[in-house]
């Protein structure tokens, strides 16, 4: 697991292209379909992951959307055999969409009380 601040970036720039592109449609199908690594993650991994995200999110030369964070963040994650969610989610009043990834149910990449807030719309 060495090197993930870099990784996470690269996975940041990847994701950004599909935003750019306006191409959500294959950000999703990515997201869906990227392979679960077969190694057994360690204890820490997830912890770990989420702040080499947060790392590259900090350098990274833009802002990073919910939804590239968290699209990129799942991958990895999966990357490492970490069976991750990407969770899309939307409020009525005031409108307002969000995504955040979960691992068995709980959120890792943000606030725990996400599920409180959004609707779920979509898992992948």
């Amino acid at each position: 697991m060495s090197f993930l601040v870099p990784q996470a970036y690269l996975k940041l720039m990847h994701f950004d292209l599909y935003l750019a592109r306006g191409n959500f449609s294959a950000l999703h199908d990515k997201v869906r379909r990227y392979p679960i690594g077969r190694k057994a993650a360690s204890a820490d991994a997830i912890g770990r992951i989420c702040y080499a995200m947060d790392m590259a999110c900090i350098w990274y030369w833009k802002e990073a959307l919910c939804l590239q964070r968290s699209a990129a963040t799942a991958c990895l994650l999966k990357r490492y055999g970490i069976p991750a969610q990407l969770v899309i989610g939307a409020q009525q009043m005031p409108f307002k969409a969000h995504a955040w990834v979960e691992v068995e149910g709980r959120v890792v990449n943000d606030k725990p009380y996400m599920q409180e807030i959004y609707a779920v719309l979509d898992r992948c």
